[in-house]
């Protein structure tokens, strides 16, 4: 793709969080998140439109350690925000970038980044995640919207492999070796 044409391109970007096991969960609960960034995507869970990155990354409960963006827990929910955070973060650092859709299959880190819920839980994660997202909206047009988890939907099994392959510990299969459904 053309600088050009990415430079005018609307980024819909893929966020999901896996965790091992979900229950009296802990910091040493292994959890991770996965992000893919789009140009092009129509958002009808086809798969149209060109990757144009990809990351994903262990959730962070060590307080010393750079990444850290405030989880206490590897859980579930700090996983989903951590993708949440990941991908904005990905926005700033890109600079290029006008207009992004943020989809989750997670209602909770999308109405908590969007102020929209009041977080109970996981409160030092929540504060990173909404100034990050006040931060990107104050540069670009940005929204969040919700996708069905588990459905086909291509870029959000994208998203949820890449989460569940490094929660695993084990490398995601690279995007022409990987088919929907494959975890």
């Amino acid at each position: 793709m053309s600088s050009a044409a990415s430079d005018a391109a609307e980024y819909t970007i893929y966020v999901d969080g896996s965790c091992q096991d979900n229950q009296n969960v802990t910091a040493e609960t292994p959890a991770a998140w996965g992000v893919v960034v789009v140009v092009g995507d129509n958002q009808r869970g086809s798969g149209s439109g060109e990757v144009i990155t990809e990351l994903s990354g262990l959730v962070i409960t060590d307080a010393t350690m750079e990444l850290f963006l405030g989880a206490k827990v590897g859980s579930n929910n700090t996983a989903e925000l951590s993708g949440v955070a990941h991908a904005l973060r990905w926005i700033l650092m890109d600079g290029r970038v006008t207009h992004a859709i943020i989809r989750a299959d997670s209602q909770y880190a999308l109405q908590i980044a969007q102020q929209n819920w009041k977080a109970k839980a996981n409160l030092d994660l929540v504060k990173t995640v909404q100034a990050l997202w006040e931060e990107v909206s104050s540069q670009c047009q940005l929204t969040g919207t919700w996708v069905r988890a588990h459905r086909g939907h291509k870029w959000n099994e994208r998203a949820d492999h890449l989460a569940f392959r490094t929660m695993q510990g084990e490398q995601p299969l690279p995007l022409d070796f990987w088919k929907p459904g494959m975890r």
